[in-house]
């Protein structure tokens, strides 16, 4: 049994924050847990923008404070996201983040499970890394 604690990873190599935008990624679960998966919270402050395309990765988002949306850069359709509402990327979706009036805390799971070495890529995909060293 794993017991983790969001305050235990604030601070340490397990939260990655946005260099040039800012956000926050608290890895709750990593590929080296091995459930398959990787668990995170993201923090996406309130009036920020983010672009992601995760080329590799699948992720599904559920939405557990504050409120923001979403657009699919390939539709340009935009989506409202309050607490209450989950989004999965299942197509790899290039998509762009906005916070809204509050900060958005987003409970996040990903397939296949990041390393946490994983960084943005001009695209705001995640390189997909293979081994844990």
């Amino acid at each position: 049994m794993k017991i983790v604690r969001v305050e235990d990873i604030i601070g340490t190599e397990r939260e990655v924050r946005g260099t040039e935008s800012p956000w926050a990624s608290r890895r709750l679960l990593l590929k080296k847990d091995g459930m398959g998966f990787s668990f995170h919270e993201t923090i996406i402050p309130a009036g920020s923008e983010h672009q992601f395309w995760y080329k590799n990765h699948l992720e599904a988002v559920y939405c557990v404070a504050g409120n923001g949306s979403i657009t699919d850069l390939e539709t340009g359709e935009t989506h409202q996201i309050t607490d209450g509402t989950l989004y999965a990327l299942d197509k790899n979706d290039r998509h762009q983040l906005h916070g809204g009036t509050e900060d958005m805390r987003l409970i996040c799971a990903f397939n296949p499970p990041v390393t946490g070495r994983e960084t943005h890529d001009a695209d705001g995909a995640y390189n997909l890394v293979v081994e844990d060293e």
